[in-house]
């Protein structure tokens, strides 16, 4: 909304101008220009042009903005706005009677309902929201991983995995050359990461069927052990009468498919009587 608007009567808008340039005084704390602070009615008819009235509660207040500008806010009483509040701006040059509304806007108070701050996707993807077709790149700079071609598959902890950008393009260069396959493994963080993924999710120790069960994994038959640093701490499950077949288990997990799970006497089936020989015929049947 632009045009000047009168806001009070001469000798209540006329201030004291300093004559000099301003810009050159130091800074100091801003105050609300009175003239301005003063116009509520100026600023309360700009808002009642853009939205009805029933929209516009009491005036909340005024602050400085700058020199001689002053915003005006409002109670905002549209349904589904609650905390929200209107806010009015308005300006006037220096020696000016009449103010100029600079604009009129909806903002958010601190008991305002509003959008969650905005995610980028990558950071929004959690397991298993992956769909056939989707992708989800890494990162040149992910830490988790470092090239196989200058550390090999046995990351050692004492080894330096930063590299510029143009080494990572020399290496692989390097391993697409010499056909080693994978370009990047795991460093000891990822590694590390994994490991702690692993033992606190439901292959761990503390999952509620582990809690529950009779033995631990670590004496299971169907426990195929992994290798490399991480075969100390897990193995895979390869029984396929079991909840976690085919997934990552810790050694101290466990199940009731345990390899070594007996059943206990009594609660055995009865057990069947001995068989015995039918020796009744057609003839004995018609004596009867």
């Amino acid at each position: 909304m632009i045009g000047p608007v009168s806001t009070t009567a001469p000798s209540q808008a006329q201030e004291h101008e300093p004559s000099h340039d301003a810009s050159h005084e130091p800074a100091r704390s801003r105050s609300v220009d009175g003239a301005l602070a003063r116009a509520v009615d100026v600023a309360r008819a700009a808002l009642l042009e853009q939205v009805p009235a029933s929209d516009v509660g009491d005036h909340l207040g005024a602050v400085a903005e700058g020199d001689r500008v002053v915003t005006h806010s409002f109670g905002c009483s549209r349904a589904g706005y609650r905390g929200w509040r209107w806010s009015v701006t308005i300006a006037r040059a220096s020696r000016q009677r009449t103010a100029t509304v600079d604009e009129v806007v909806l903002l958010p108070g601190d008991e305002a309902i509003v959008a969650p701050a905005w995610v980028p996707w990558h950071e929004r993807v959690r397991p298993g929201d992956l769909t056939p077709g989707v992708l989800l790149p890494v990162d040149e700079d992910d830490p988790r991983l470092v090239p196989t071609y200058a550390f090999g598959d046995d990351v050692d902890e004492t080894l330096d995995a930063t590299l510029d950008e143009d080494d990572r393009g020399q290496v692989r260069r390097v391993a697409k050359e010499l056909g080693l396959g994978r370009v990047r493994t795991l460093s000891v963080e990822g590694r590390d990461l994994a490991a702690e993924r692993w033992y606190e999710g439901d292959g761990g120790p503390e999952a509620p069927i582990a809690k529950a069960a009779p033995d631990a994994c670590t004496s299971c038959g169907f426990l195929v052990r992994l290798a490399g640093p991480l075969a100390t701490m897990f193995g895979v499950c390869a029984n396929g009468n079991a909840n976690d077949d085919g997934r990552v288990v810790s050694l101290d997990h466990g199940c009731g498919a345990h390899s070594e799970v007996r059943i206990a006497r009594k609660n055995l089936p009865a057990p069947l009587p001995d068989p015995v020989v039918d020796e009744l015929t057609l003839d004995d049947l018609e004596r009867f």
